[in-house]
Parts: structure tokens; C-alpha cells; sequence
């Protein structure tokens, strides 16, 4: 059942395939330009019907998928009018930074209070950043919504004529025509394989294991990652009636995550206090946990004419930093921006011409995190004696230069570099 009542052969502006925090929040921040916008999600249910179970799941337990959103993204929720309502329904933020490596003595930390900052940033459930998308795009009439529609056809786009557009056909045998289609329904897009855009991806050899636990000492609303010989643990702060929650990734090995994933509760608990060397306490308790496979995916172009991918569908990371959500938002915010300026300028906003201004300026930077991550990952996979040397150096260097420190966290944080004006503070 749809919200909206399809037609064969209706004329959209943008047509956002994907009902995910990337594609909503795109849809929110174009809300107010006067663009015919619809959501098309797969799933056959309506937004409140959404919104609804989110909150009747937050009573009962945490979402095990979560969020460290930047103080940029803070700013481009608050553009999509989500963010004061994510604050009724439960973010975490955190103050403080503590990364070590499990095998040697480097350690830094990261405070706000030497930015002058309230925070460093917030951990917040996705199903909460979602509800909080789908019910403020209820307040916004110009964001149609269409659910229940599975693709199965992308037109190329005709550019021979005066008003250009793509065709989608869906399962159930309906169509309709789009001048703009965003790719924004994930790492395993359907929408960019029927663009037919080319993707460049590897195996990370890593397994996430993700779960919430309950400890015996309190968060101290810190982000704790431990490097272990096997690939980064991260304790990440939740809050709920108490501050003795904390969503966990484990990256590791395959072999090891099939060990971890077959303890029993108890003995998996055990594992995770000996991996973060007993610094929060007893691990008391374990939500279900889940073991996801860790790929690194780069589409080698972001836009063709008429069409545009975004957020995972564009580009995944290895979670090490937890940066591809706030990569996401950043594209939504890039190419919200990009439209926006194309349009008020009188410009074919949907042209290949315009789209790359785009891909020009997320591609680069998202490429660089890429290659940050995957440095990352292989300096802490080493156990060779001068990769070790060089990184508790290294770690212990930085720590002690607060002028470098805050620089790169100033940055990680979205206070600085070449944001989009949603990204920005006002």
C-alpha cells in the first residue's frame, strides 16, 4: 500500500530510490525547492507505520547499528529539520576520545574541552535518525512517498530533447518518469547496477561484530577503541535510563568472528572485557549480536546525465572511525546545494554539466577517507617490529601536540575544511 496513488507514466523532478538516512535527509533538504521530490522505498509500509515501531522498539531495547555523527551532520540534520526531534528520542553525546593500541603503548585522547567544544560529536541509533527523517518529511508536503515498489528497470536518459528524463519500471508492471533519479538504496544498489555505474571494490578480510552490551562502570559518555592484533574494538556511549550502555564494533578476522559469534552470552561477554583490557568493568550482559562482512566499494563515478548516487550506494569504508554516515550526509548536502544553486541560476539542474559539480567535490574527499581508513587498517594489521615502533611513536607524538591534535579533530569533526553551507554552522 502506497501513500501516494501511482499513475502510469507520471512526471516526477526527483525520483529518490531508497528510504535509508542518506536518501531522506536529500529529500528533506530539498523539501522547500519547489521540485516535485518523491521517496520510493521497497519495503510495503507507510511513514507513521515506521515511526511507530521505532519507538515502541526503543522501549524495549537498542538498535545494534549506530551512528558517531559529526558536529556537520548535526548541522545538516538540523537543516532537515530532523535533529531537535532525534533529542526527544535518545542521542548520546560524547565528550571525550580514548584510542590505544592493545599491542604496544600508544595512546591518544581527544577532549572537547580543549576545542572549547560541548562535545566531540553524538552516538545515535540509525532507526532513531530515521524516524526522526520520516517524521519530520511528514510535516513537508512536497516530499511524496512511495512504498511497496520494487525497481526493475532504469531508462537511459533521453538528451535529445528539450526536458530530458528517465523511465523506472517497477515490479508490479507501473513506470514513471523522472528528470533527476538519486541512487540512495545502499551498498548494494540495485538502482546503480541498472545505471549500469562501475564500481571498483575489495575485501577487507574483516568481520564487524555488532551487539549493545551493559557494563558494570559507566560510559563516561567516552568512545573507547582498542587496536587489537586482530583489527579495532570500539566501546561507543548510548544513554538510556542510565549511562551503563555501550554499542560495540568489533572488527576482526572471519575466523575469529565465527568463534566469537558461536560463544554463548556469557562467554562472549568475557571475551569483550579481556579485549578492552577490563577498562569499563564487568561486561554484565549482550543484545543478540550480528557478524557483517566488511567491504570496501567506490563507485569510479558518482553521476551520469539525469541520475546521481549518493551514501552507500556511492562509497562504503571500513567502520574503524565510523565516518560513512557522515560521508553520506555530506553528499546529500553537496548535491542539495548543487541543484539548489543550478536551479536558482536558471540552469539544466538534472545535466550531466551540472551533476559533476557534485562528483568534483565529494568524490576526492571521499576517496581520501577511503585511503585514511584502509591505511588504517593495514598500519594496525602489522605485527612487524618497525610498523609497531612507528605507530606508538607516532600515537604518543600526537598526544603530547595539542596544535596537531585538535587540528585533525577539528576536522573529523566538521569544524573545518570546505563544507557545504548545510554542513556549516550558523
Amino acid at each position: 500500500m502506497s501513500e501516494h496513488q501511482q499513475q502510469q507514466t507520471e512526471q516526477l523532478d526527483i525520483a529518490i530510490v531508497g528510504a535509508g538516512m542518506v536518501g531522506m535527509t536529500l529529500a528533506c533538504l530539498l523539501a522547500d525547492s519547489g521540485l516535485r521530490v518523491r521517496v520510493i522505498e521497497a519495503r510495503d509500509s507507510d511513514r507513521q507505520s515506521l515511526i511507530d515501531a521505532e519507538q515502541q522498539q526503543r522501549s524495549e531495547h537498542f538498535d545494534n547499528r549506530v551512528s558517531a555523527l559529526t558536529i556537520a551532520s548535526q548541522q545538516i540534520l538540523n537543516n532537515a529539520s530532523a535533529w531537535s526531534l532525534m533529542q526527544q528520542m535518545r542521542v548520546t553525546p560524547y565528550t571525550r576520545m580514548d584510542v590505544w593500541d592493545g599491542e604496544g603503548s600508544g595512546n591518544i585522547q581527544f577532549n572537547c574541552h580543549e576545542l572549547q567544544e560541548n562535545c566531540l560529536g553524538h552516538i545515535v541509533e540509525n532507526r532513531v535518525t530515521l524516524a526522526a527523517l520520516y517524521q519530520a518529511s511528514l510535516n513537508m508536503p512536497a516530499i511524496e512517498w512511495q512504498s511497496g515498489s520494487r525497481l526493475t528497470g532504469l531508462s537511459e536518459c533521453d538528451t535529445d530533447t528539450p526536458d530530458p528524463y528517465r523511465t523506472l519500471s517497477f515490479a508490479d508492471g507501473t513506470a514513471l518518469n523522472a528528470r533527476l533519479v538519486i541512487a540512495a538504496d545502499g551498498a548494494m544498489s540495485n538502482t546503480r547496477r541498472l545505471a549500469d555505474l562501475p564500481m571498483w571494490e575489495w575485501d577487507y578480510g574483516h568481520h564487524a561484530i555488532v551487539t549493545t552490551v551493559h557494563l558494570e562502570k559507566g560510559h563516561q559518555h567516552t568512545c573507547w577503541q582498542r587496536f587489537t592484533e586482530d583489527g579495532p574494538l570500539a566501546f561507543l556511549p548510548v544513554s538510556g535510563s542510565d549511562d551503563q550502555h555501550c554499542s560495540i564494533v568489533w572488527s576482526t578476522s572471519p575466523d575469529h568472528a565465527a568463534d566469537l559469534m558461536a560463544l554463548d552470552d556469557e562467554a562472549f561477554c568475557q571475551a569483550l572485557e579481556r579485549a578492552i583490557e577490563g577498562r569499563l568493568g564487568k561486561v554484565t550482559a549482550a543484545q543478540p549480536r550480528m557478524s557483517v562482512p566488511l567491504r570496501q566499494r567506490h563507485a569510479s563515478r558518482y553521476v551520469q546525465a539525469g541520475f546521481a548516487a549518493i551514501g552507500d550506494a556511492a562509497h562504503t569504508i571500513h567502520p574503524l572511525a565510523g565516518q560513512g554516515v557522515n560521508l553520506g550526509l555530506l553528499d546529500a548536502a553537496v548535491l542539495a546545494e548543487v541543484i539548489l544553486d543550478a536551479r536558482s541560476a536558471g540552469e539544466n539542474w538534472q545535466s550531466d554539466y551540472v551533476l559533476h559539480r557534485y562528483q568534483r567535490q565529494r568524490q576526492g574527499e571521499n576517496l581520501k577517507m577511503a585511503a585514511s581508513m584502509e591505511g588504517f587498517k593495514r598500519l594496525f594489521a602489522t605485527d612487524a617490529a618497525v610498523p609497531r615502533l612507528l605507530r606508538n611513536v607516532g600515537m604518543s607524538l600526537m598526544n603530547q601536540t595539542p596544535m596537531v591534535k585538535n587540528h585533525i579533530v577539528q576536522q573529523a569533526m566538521g569544524l573545518s575544511g570546505n563544507l557545504p553551507r548545510f554542513a556549516r554552522r550558523t
